[in-house]
């Protein structure tokens, strides 16, 4: 796990749900999501919330949904990036 994803943790945990904030601390992996339909959809995961991050800003329109999944299958939408 990243070193700053600790820091970026405790920084959004307020914003988010209960459910969510279980997610976020207890993730083994992040999965970006893209695509509207699941035809055109594309998912790649990652180790670090700034990795999944890094995905999205690569198409750079906000539209890459980014969840939080738990090493039980637990997962969360933590953002749109």
């Amino acid at each position: 796990m990243c070193a700053a994803t600790l820091i970026e943790r405790n920084r959004i945990m307020a914003a988010l749900t209960s459910h969510e904030a279980f997610c976020l601390a207890n993730a083994t992996r992040f999965v970006a999501v893209r695509g509207r339909t699941p035809r055109d959809r594309t998912r790649a995961e990652f180790d670090c919330l700034e990795a999944a991050r890094e995905f999205a800003g690569r198409h750079g329109d906000g539209r890459t949904m980014v969840y939080g999944v738990t090493a039980l299958g637990n997962s969360a939408h933590l953002e749109n990036a």
